[in-house]
């Protein structure tokens, strides 16, 4: 039985760990009858089986406590005095508001993603293959292992919760795939050859590109862009080339911009070093 502030909650995992037991559960009601407890009105009064002291309760005096039986409750309830346990110990579940014990700071709760974590290993493997130390004395000991890792799907999940609307990946220059979508419109041998040519002059000047040469309508080419989401889409078409122009459009922006040819290589550069710093 826990004994513990009754507008508080049990923490299920500090328990498991003081008992060193990671079976423990919650009694069903066929068990707490078995015990002879009345639930809802359960006492640590006059009870024989084992009781751990919750920080609350040994913190406070003259409870209110239940009394085993249906409907009636004890008064003045003290530790040490009605009843007693093993502890104190911390057994509390922490909610928002809950004051720091060191600085009196309150909890603020929010959701979280496990991304990374650590493991002690100990020294099942280092025994095995033999991977000692010297300590002080001058003994061979085994080395104490740990390892860590990176959830990279869960990094790639939590990017793109963060970034993305409804037409799909909105990529951060800092971890997207490529910094480019180059895709041409049309097949006149113009403007494949324009597009090839901006393709080997972005990727001689270090910037990735995702180039798409399928021979697809724009309007599939250009929600297929929405949906990978690189930062930035260049268009080369026959109506932009007469303009000596590539369309340029940042994927979290609404709006495409004519870009001279002679200009884009650089707009880019200073594009995607924007992107990285921030």
């Amino acid at each position: 039985m826990i004994a513990i502030r009754g507008d508080l909650e049990l923490n299920e995992i500090k328990l498991k760990k003081i008992l060193d037991d990671p079976n423990i559960r919650m009694a069903v009601e066929e068990e707490v009858l078995q015990a002879g407890i009345v639930a809802g009105y359960a006492s640590p009064v006059h009870q024989s089986i084992r009781i751990l002291i919750d920080e609350s309760i040994a913190n406070g005096s003259n409870w209110i406590a239940g009394a085993n039986e249906a409907g009636f409750h004890y008064t003045n309830v003290n530790l040490g005095r009605d009843f007693q346990g093993e502890g104190p110990y911390d057994l509390e579940l922490v909610s928002a508001g809950a004051a720091c014990p060191n600085c009196g700071s309150t909890l603020r709760e929010a959701r979280g993603v496990e991304v990374g974590n650590i493991f002690k290993l100990g020294t099942k493997y280092s025994s095995s293959m033999k991977a000692t130390f010297l300590d002080e004395n001058g003994d061979s000991k085994p080395m104490v292992m740990g390892c860590y890792g990176i959830g990279l799907g869960r990094l790639l999940s939590c990017v793109i919760e963060e970034h993305h609307d409804d037409a799909g990946i909105i990529w951060p220059m800092s971890v997207a795939p490529y910094h480019v979508y180059l895709c041409s419109v049309g097949v006149q041998p113009e403007v494949l050859e324009e597009a090839d040519r901006l393709y080997q002059e972005l990727t001689s000047a270090g910037i990735e590109v995702l180039y798409d040469d399928r021979d697809l309508r724009p309007g599939v080419k250009f929600n297929d862009a929405d949906l990978l989401g690189m930062p930035i889409r260049l268009v080369v078409s026959a109506r932009h080339l007469a303009n000596q122009e590539i369309e340029l459009k940042e994927r979290h922006k609404t709006e495409a911009v004519k870009v001279s040819k002679a200009e884009i290589i650089s707009m880019l550069r200073e594009l995607v070093s924007e992107g990285l710093r921030s």
